[in-house]
């Protein structure tokens, strides 16, 4: 019994339960297909770690932070930020892999609720975000980081980072869903390195050009990294504007207001593939 065939009486709390049960099953296929990739696992955490001692070793002893600071401090809640901003492109390569392969179809030809297989995707993708910033977050403490701000505070800069990713996974989906084939797919990384550099992950945004810089205060990885920084009780060199100044209500929205536009549009194209 489709979704499209289920009978007129049918509850919507039916409806519901079903589009969940759809989505755990999808999730728990896309992490099992995860730990049986070790070397997807490698790189996917080895590349966060090599940006920290690369970041933190190589270029950390050129770099200040306005108002004074260790850039240590100052840099890994922008590596935290960065890691997260970069993995919409593995969401939509993901997404592309699959859809090349026919796995796409064979969902859609399923019994199953259409907006299971991008939501499914989005919690999958989430789950390995929280493994990612675990990673991370040992790293850091290995090379001397430490967030002062409480564990409440600590705990809810993490959050925001998911909160973040969890925006931009349904960037990625829907990327995934019109990019055809995985040569383009890579192609993404030209968008996804400039989008996580030109914020306040690296540098302040007031040592920039003007115009560089005002690109970089809007961006939604900027408040984020800001509204993190804060929280963990490190160097945060925030200036008077005033998207700095509510770093924290705009590290809430931007990811709202993403997930508001994104996901009925990966949903919706998704249920029009192949017409």
């Amino acid at each position: 019994m489709t979704v499209q065939d289920k009978t007129a009486d049918e509850t919507f709390g039916d409806r519901l339960r079903w589009a969940f049960a759809d989505c755990w099953t999808i999730v728990l296929r896309g992490l099992t297909h995860y730990v049986r990739q070790p070397s997807n696992i490698a790189w996917q955490l080895g590349f966060p770690i090599v940006s920290v001692l690369l970041f933190g070793y190589v270029f950390g002893s050129a770099m200040s932070v306005p108002g004074g600071g260790d850039y240590r401090e100052f840099l890994m809640p922008g590596m935290f930020g960065m890691t997260m901003a970069m993995g919409f492109m593995n969401t939509a390569y993901a997404v592309v892999y699959e859809g090349t392969r026919g796995v796409t179809d064979r969902f859609r030809s399923m019994p199953m609720a259409p907006s299971a297989v991008v939501t499914g995707r989005g919690v999958g993708d989430l789950i390995g975000a929280s493994l990612d910033l675990l990673v991370l977050f040992l790293t850091a403490l290995v090379i001397g980081w430490r967030a002062d701000g409480g564990l409440l505070a600590t705990l809810g800069a993490f959050g925001l980072f998911l909160l973040l990713r969890f925006g931009l996974i349904w960037i990625g989906i829907l990327l995934g869903l019109l990019i055809p084939n995985e040569e383009a797919a890579g192609s993404l990384f030209a968008v996804a390195f400039p989008f996580a550099m030109i914020s306040s992950a690296f540098v302040a945004p007031s040592l920039m050009p003007d115009w560089l810089g005002t690109i970089a205060l809007w961006n939604p990885v900027s408040s984020t990294v800001t509204a993190s920084r804060e929280l963990f009780g490190n160097p945060a060199a925030v200036g008077d504007t005033w998207i700095e100044q509510n770093a924290l209500l705009m590290a809430i929205v931007w990811p709202i207001v993403i997930t508001a536009i994104f996901l009925p549009l990966a949903v919706r194209r998704f249920r029009n593939l192949s017409r």
